[in-house]
């Protein structure tokens, strides 16, 4: 997916469907295949949409394809309900946690990114967030699962004052440098989520004005990943010499 080769990875996640159909994390990552492509189909996968608060805000709404989106809530719910039977079993199954994590944070970047309710957005965040806590509790080298606690308190971290002391109110406690340090965790040592950890702190770096460690994180995904021309084109800061 990280070369956006969308079609192999949905071949490849049935694959593993068919040899674990228990398991959640196969169904939660076609989920992540089809709000993927859906994001570069509708163009908002660019690096510029992020790095500047005003471009954010006026976002518009979007008009997802419907099929799509009935695809994506369909692998979600397979999901859901995959890790709900075996969680019922063992409360503690670190690979269902993992896969409820994902779930809920792939349903805050559809809510966010394409239906622009940012509210609802971190409802789910807040959700995921807790879960991956949980999770971290009993296996603190899941790196992957860190991302949601790191992406929580970075984004609620660089809100303007106001919004953070409401967000304290609601049990969200931001810490933008807390975030960065758990991002970086995850893109030292992640496993699934090692990339998209360092497109994340491409973007903090960018926002900060560090263009220079912002478009070394992007050039490295690009070397990795060269058939994603996200990584090479989408940020203008990194287009000239650093």
């Amino acid at each position: 997916m990280y070369n956006l080769q969308f079609d192999q990875a949905h071949q490849d996640f049935s694959i593993w469907e068919r040899l674990h159909p228990d398991d959640p994390l196969g169904p939660v990552s076609q989920a992540a295949g089809y709000l993927f492509a859906e994001f570069a189909r509708l163009n908002i996968l660019e690096s510029q949409l992020f790095t500047n608060d005003k471009t954010f805000e006026a976002r518009s709404k979007l008009s997802p394809d419907p099929q799509v989106r009935a695809q994506f809530n369909g692998a979600l719910n397979r999901s859901d309900q995959l890790a709900e039977a075996v969680l019922r079993q063992h409360p503690d199954d670190s690979n269902a946690l993992f896969s409820r994590v994902l779930a809920l944070g792939l349903r805050s970047d559809y809510v966010a990114l394409i239906d622009k309710k940012d509210f609802a957005a971190l409802h789910y965040m807040k959700q995921g967030r807790i879960l991956a806590q949980q999770l971290l509790k009993q296996k603190p080298d899941q790196y992957d699962a860190l991302l949601a606690v790191g992406v929580e308190n970075y984004l609620t971290g660089i809100k303007p004052a106001p919004v953070r002391w409401m967000l304290s109110l609601g049990g969200i406690d931001p810490d933008k440098e807390q975030g960065i340090r758990e991002l970086r965790e995850t893109a030292a040592h992640g496993n699934l989520l090692k990339p998209f950890a360092k497109l994340l702190l491409a973007v903090a770096a960018l926002r900060d004005k560090n263009n220079a460690e912002g478009c070394n994180l992007l050039n490295e995904l690009a070397v990795q990943y060269p058939r994603n021309p996200l990584y090479r084109d989408s940020a203008p800061e990194c287009r000239g010499p650093h």
